[in-house]
């Protein structure tokens, strides 16, 4: 039934074993002070190899593009040494590994980047949405955002240089390509949906106008890397943080339509996935479909089945699949041999060590 997921694919230059994709999932056990991806990370990832692709945990590209305590960066000489150590476990075992590169914008809160306030397309506080803080124990204490500060068209133009670099830097850590986080309400996205920017510059406004940030972060990054090595993360029909679009049919295959002449190697494309969600539209599928030629990825509560259809449909090339490898560090096995699911820990998902990352065991028949 599974055989959908097991066919070889080309992804750039890469030649991956499946379709089976480990999603970028923030866990905050980064090394302190510094936000270094550390030996446990390396292992953590290095269990997880025999994924198709894993694409890591969103990497913030600049001090004021950290959302919450202890998750890792990626702009110091020291982070890059840290990542080093994974990218390197994970091809040892043969694994192929992405690195999501992060700006949250205004979903954060000044102790998390170093007493500034937070930057985003518009002076739009993201309502009810908190974040944790390292409150001085090793359990995150949740607070609420602040008001960020409307960027100014230097604030763009460096940011846009930020990303650029941490793309080369990823490079030079190890990594075989990045995926550029434009979903779940961060600053990408803050630019893109229509009630989170409220700009009447050529970055506010229109559809168009609304992509532009996005097209001009991912030509900045193409040209340091080359195209085949940078795809884009999209979350066209969720609320995450505090964001929505009013029109996400329209914007989103506008985007996808943008990403196309852009050339990226491929669209991941989040679904929501909490449990009475709405299933994404089949119309809209099929208009991304038509718009971007590379590879799609789509995650988002899929079973083998589900994961199966997508693939034989042609909607999806890859299907991503999140919390089961929590747990599951043999999850393509798992699949292929329709092994029963470990179930995982929640209250060990966001910091502490081993307990909850490292600790889960292969599947014992």
């Amino acid at each position: 039934m599974t055989n959908a997921l097991f066919q070889p694919m080309q992804l750039g230059n890469l030649t991956l074993k499946n379709r089976i994709v480990m999603p970028p999932m923030t866990r905050s056990r980064a090394t302190q002070p510094g936000n270094i991806a550390n030996d446990m990370m390396a292992q953590y990832y290095a269990q997880r190899a025999t994924a198709g692709l894993i694409i890591a945990e969103g990497t913030q590209i600049s001090e004021m593009g950290q959302g919450y305590a202890w998750t890792p960066g990626i702009y110091s000489q020291e982070q890059i040494a840290g990542w080093k150590k994974v990218t390197d476990a994970v091809h040892a075992k043969g694994g192929a590994i992405f690195a999501q590169l992060w700006h949250v914008g205004r979903v954060t809160h000044p102790d998390n980047i170093g007493g500034q306030q937070p930057i985003s397309s518009s002076a739009l506080k993201a309502e009810n949405v908190k974040v944790f803080i390292d409150n001085g124990t090793d359990a995150p204490g949740f607070v609420d955002v602040v008001e960020p500060r409307e960027m100014t068209k230097q604030d763009i133009t460096d940011v846009v240089a930020e990303y650029r670099q941490a793309a080369l830097n990823a490079v030079e850590a190890g990594f075989d390509g990045i995926e550029l986080h434009a979903a779940n309400g961060y600053l990408i996205n803050q630019f893109i949906d229509s009630e989170a920017n409220n700009r009447t510059d050529e970055y506010g406004g229109s559809i168009d106008n609304r992509l532009r940030f996005l097209g001009e972060v991912v030509e900045a990054m193409t040209d340091a890397i080359g195209h085949d090595r940078v795809g884009v993360r999209l979350a066209p029909f969720t609320s995450l943080n505090g964001t929505v679009d009013k029109t996400p049919i329209e914007t989103y295959t506008a985007a996808a339509v943008l990403l196309n002449k852009l050339n990226v190697v491929y669209m991941h494309i989040a679904e929501v996935d909490w449990d009475d969600a709405p299933e994404t539209p089949t119309e809209f599928k099929e208009a991304i479909r038509d718009a971007f030629k590379g590879t799609i990825i789509y995650a988002g509560r899929y079973n083998t089945e589900k994961a199966d259809q997508a693939l034989l449909s042609g909607l999806a090339n890859m299907i991503s699949f999140g919390r089961p490898f929590v747990a599951n560090p043999d999850l393509p096995t798992r699949i292929k041999h329709g092994y029963p699911l470990a179930q995982h820990d929640p209250n060990t998902l966001f910091g502490g060590a081993e307990q909850g990352l490292t600790d889960y065991p292969k599947y014992q028949a």
